[in-house]
């Protein structure tokens, strides 16, 4: 490294860390060891929650539907925890490079007061974050043990690559710790966590570990809401979206008003419950805290605009993606009927899934199976899921398809369930019995590759347009394929460190002969000391 270069280093990483621009610190701190270490356990914390982060983006949209019934204010607010959550990430990561290039450069390790106040501040943020999913959006964690059978192999073959690149920086610590006692600290920290990185591909699995020809079909794609993310939820021009992207079934959610009309609309039950997806507190401001779908009539809810609250909020950042016309036609949607829906359905040869949100659901059923009869639609494309007065349903209207909520309630061979409740283990035994699986909450390419492998029979999805582009999971490796590169990066990794390891020995020997040289002969010159310094 030049001087000039070496200088930038120097100053740089010296400047953002201790803030130290002109010159080193003369004062030697007393924990300055302790903070590294700090460092580096806040940035492995940010990491590690900037990972759930990423895996719960699937979950984005039912986090801040949650936050709005108990807020009562639209604010994506899952987007702005990603936000924050990758700029404390970033600013770790940063600090802790930084940090290592002044182990690299011989600088002195003295951590800015400032630096010291965010860390404490971004561990109370995680710690937050943290305590937040556990006791509000506690659904959300069986997605993170869930997403590492998608990414554990990746995951590992980086940390062993990180793993190799701080190994000079733990071997140099170990020769200038002080003390046997830190030194073995140091070695058996090091040995157990190389042990635990180079033998975890024992405990992965993956249903993606399979051979090429052994991959299921592809599921089949139900339109939740129709096709959300290209317009507003519950309309005729979600579900008309939802078509181009070849769903076989539209999911949407039933109510009836108060004449009587069933009518698509997924709130309820809350104060306020049509407040988010229509205009209700400007047409109707009197009734706009109501929870019961049946304190309107079908005219008054006809009457609502439930577009563009789409147009405004951007719930998904996608209504940039959309042409002027499809903004448009947004802004200009009204609540459907069931029958509107059924009609759409019968006319494309689609089936429909649903469940009924009103609040008395079994003076509700009905009404809801005679406007299904009445619309003449194929009676085998009736998705059936509420299990309110199934077997009455079945007895007045044969030959709808009965889906199941969860395997206890089985008995068809038709299940309708979240990605959470079964595992991927699960999902193949029934496949392996004949039984049709549909799993819904599958928003993103990670997931839907994972149920994919396991053999899904179908999934509903927010996210129809993207899911439907794919023509094969993100990856499928043979397992023995995946072993010898497991295998290999691991000796590769081995040699490496071994080789950093033997290098350091040697130099550290070698000044350490060389001081000791110069302590008990300070009056030998370069000629006098040639023979030594060459022989060694």
């Amino acid at each position: 490294m030049s001087p000039c270069k070496e200088s930038c280093c120097r100053v740089c990483s010296r400047g953002f860390y201790s803030c130290h621009w002109k010159h080193s610190s003369e004062n030697k701190k007393e924990h300055a060891c302790c903070w590294f270490s700090g460092v580096s356990l806040v940035s492995l914390l940010a990491l590690c929650w900037m990972y759930i982060c990423l895996v719960t983006f699937n979950d984005r949209d039912d986090v801040n539907a949650e936050s709005f019934a108990k807020l009562k204010q639209w604010v994506n607010w899952f987007m702005v925890l990603f936000i924050i959550s990758a700029v404390l990430t970033s600013y770790c990561v940063l600090l802790l490079l930084f940090a290592l290039f002044q182990v690299a450069l011989g600088e002195p390790l003295d951590l800015h007061w400032l630096h010291k106040i965010l860390l404490f501040f971004g561990v109370v943020f995680i710690t937050f974050g943290v305590v937040g999913i556990g006791l509000i959006w506690k659904q959300e964690w069986p997605i993170v043990p869930l997403s590492l059978q998608a990414t554990a192999p990746f995951l590992q073959f980086g940390a062993v690559g990180a793993l190799t690149l701080l190994s000079p920086f733990i071997f140099r610590g170990f020769y200038v710790a002080k003390g046997q006692c830190s030194k073995f600290l140091i070695a058996v920290a090091f040995i157990a966590v190389s042990a635990a990185i180079f033998l975890c591909p024992l405990y992965i699995q993956s249903p993606c570990l399979i051979e090429v020809h052994e991959l299921p079909e592809k599921p089949k794609l139900i339109g939740h809401r129709g096709a959300p993310m290209l317009a507003p939820e519950n309309t005729m021009m979600s579900f008309e979206k939802s078509i181009a992207c070849g769903v076989t079934a539209f999911e949407t959610d039933i109510q009836l008003s108060k004449d009587r009309i069933p009518f698509l609309m997924h709130d309820n039950n809350f104060p306020g419950f049509l407040r988010r997806t229509t205009d209700i507190k400007d047409k109707f401001p009197e009734k706009a805290n109501s929870r019961d779908s049946a304190n309107f009539t079908w005219e008054e809810l006809q009457s609502l605009n439930a577009g563009d609250w789409f147009v405004k909020t951007d719930p998904f950042h996608s209504v940039s993606y959309l042409s002027e016309d499809d903004i448009e036609a947004a802004r200009n949607q009204t609540i459907p009927s069931l029958l509107q829906l059924l009609n759409l359905a019968k006319e494309h040869n689609i089936s429909v899934i649903f469940d009924i949100y009103s609040p008395e659901k079994e003076n509700e059923t009905d009404d809801i199976v005679k406007t299904i009869l009445h619309s003449g639609i194929d009676r085998s494309r009736v998705l059936w899921l509420p299990p309110t007065k199934r077997e009455h349903v079945k007895k007045i209207a044969p030959g709808f398809t009965h889906f199941y909520k969860d395997s206890e309630e089985k008995e068809g061979n038709y299940l309708n369930v979240k990605y959470s409740e079964l595992n991927m283990a699960d999902i193949r035994k029934h496949r392996s019995s004949n039984v049709t699986v549909n799993i819904w909450g599958v928003n993103e390419r990670w997931l839907f590759s994972l149920l994919w492998c396991s053999g899904a029979s179908s999934v509903t999805t927010n996210s129809c347009h993207i899911l439907k582009d794919m023509d094969r999971p993100d990856w499928v490796l043979a397992l023995r394929t995946y072993k010898i590169i497991w295998i290999t990066v691991d000796i590769a990794s081995i040699v490496i460190i071994t080789g950093i390891y033997i290098l350091q020995w040697k130099t550290h020997c070698f000044s350490h002969r060389k001081g000791a040289r110069n302590t008990t002969t300070p009056d030998w010159n370069e000629k006098e000391l040639a023979p030594f310094i060459s022989s060694s």
